[in-house]
């Protein structure tokens, strides 16, 4: 049996606190400011509930991610994936700080050209892409990543149409010791069918392979499963050089890292599971640098981050609409902010504070949205103090695809406001209208009389 290498002992401070008879306190201090910002007074000018986004937070997250990938490799470059936030003035903070566009629709590509992003410097991923988008992709020299065979031979139709190179990336799809494996998406890997497409697409000799792309997973929880991808990538890579002369000019590892949130059936929260950006970073650079690449060869790394760079800068704010009993006992607090607004409450036990002082006793309680549905549930269990009807409660870390999920179901979409780097607050997307909501909608002649 090989020996062990020795490895220092680390001393990790964690989060969690003492418990008491109604298991761990939530608070010690109510949150009544965000960035300056009274709570009460932003609900006062723009209704409960209200998203917040903090301007400041985006920007230090992203300089924080930035540095740590930088310190240990040579070339990175972000691409902001705008199906985590595509709120414009959300998506604008992002590329003002250097980051690329990341899109997986049509929709998404005609935004990130609207918000003035360079159509060279967009990756348009994702399995389903109309000709239309194809078209615009190709004429406009944007880095198209193919996911499935039927979209490599639509593409060799149209180059044949419009007498253009397309630059291509292949998503590579790969066991990396995590379960479930995410082979749903791109080319196998370990069965060859990377190499096929990779084959394909040189043979052809109708398109330019730039890139190699994975994406491995979502809220990874372990680094070293990037570290095993990067290697993958990186040996694709060296084999298109032995094989065909072929420099790749970068690897995109995707997205996928963890925020601090905390998952449900979690023991300890989230900022003590969750790897930090320098433990990405030390796992991807290193596979990458002794993978063999010779130094003046070096791929461009890119990163596709979403969650990890935007959930902390967001915040929900919401008020207390009453509370009962349940049948077993327990207290219950209905919010005026359901699951229609707040998705990721299906797969986070959110941080939620009250935004007024309150007193030192609290009890085990239930969460309830306002929405005529048993599952509008935003925390099963929660030990916070007793809240009355008006109260006001500030949600944490929703900034990651809460307001691209979100649904118009019940109750409208609320107002989202950004406070930036000045402390101003700005008003990003105005609260949903009845008039808004019918624009679409068209009512036949025959429909429009009744009696009762």
């Amino acid at each position: 049996m090989a020996k062990l290498r020795y490895e220092r002992p680390v001393i990790k401070k964690l989060n969690t606190n003492f418990t008491n008879k109604y298991g761990t306190k939530t608070e010690y201090s109510p949150v009544t400011h965000i960035e300056g910002v009274a709570v009460k007074d932003l609900i006062s000018k723009y209704g409960s509930p209200l998203f917040v986004i903090s301007e400041t937070h985006i920007r230090n997250t992203y300089k924080n991610a930035l540095r740590a990938f930088r310190t240990r490799y040579p070339k990175v470059q972000f691409a902001w994936s705008y199906k985590t936030n595509y709120i414009n003035a959300v998506c604008n903070v992002f590329h003002q700080e250097g980051s690329w566009g990341e899109v997986v629709s049509g929709f998404e590509y005609r935004k990130a050209l609207n918000n003035g992003v360079p159509p060279d410097k967009i990756i348009f991923n994702g399995p389903d892409k109309t000709d239309e988008d194809l078209i615009a992709a190709i004429t406009n020299g944007s880095r198209i990543h193919i996911d499935h065979l039927d979209e490599l031979y639509r593409i060799i139709e149209l180059t044949d149409e419009l007498k253009m190179r397309p630059k291509v990336a292949i998503r590579v799809n790969m066991n990396t010791g995590i379960y479930p494996m995410w082979d749903r998406f791109g080319f196998n890997y370990e069965n060859g069918q990377a190499w096929e497409a990779i084959i394909k697409i040189l043979a052809s000799d109708r398109m330019d392979l730039v890139g190699l792309h994975c994406h491995i997973g979502t809220f990874m929880l372990s680094s070293n499963a990037y570290a095993v991808a990067a290697s993958k990538l990186a040996d694709l890579a060296l084999g298109i050089k032995i094989k065909f002369n072929k420099n790749i000019q970068y690897l995109d590892m995707g997205g996928g890292f963890a925020s601090t949130n905390t998952l449900h059936g979690s023991f300890l929260p989230g900022k003590d599971t969750s790897p930090t950006f320098d433990e990405y970073a030390e796992a991807i650079s290193t596979a990458i640098l002794q993978s063999g690449f010779p130094p003046n060869e070096l791929p461009l790394l890119i990163l596709e981050t979403g969650r990890a760079l935007i959930d902390e800068a967001g915040y929900l704010l919401g008020s207390v609409i009453s509370n009962k009993r349940l049948s077993d006992g327990r207290r219950a607090t209905i919010m005026d902010f359901g699951v229609n607004i707040l998705f990721t409450a299906f797969w986070y036990s959110h941080k939620i504070s009250p935004a007024q002082e309150f007193s030192h006793y609290t009890e085990d309680s239930v969460i309830y949205g306002p929405l005529c549905m048993n599952i509008d549930v935003i925390r099963e269990s929660c030990t916070l103090p007793p809240m009355k009807r008006g109260d006001h409660v500030v949600v944490h870390t929703v900034g990651a695809y809460n307001m691209t999920q979100w649904m118009q179901f019940i109750a409208m979409r609320p107002s989202v406001v950004m406070i930036d780097t000045k402390g101003e607050v700005h008003q990003i997307r105005d609260k949903e209208t009845l008039e808004y909501l019918e624009q679409k909608e068209m009512m036949p002649q025959y429909l429009k009389k009744f009696t009762l």
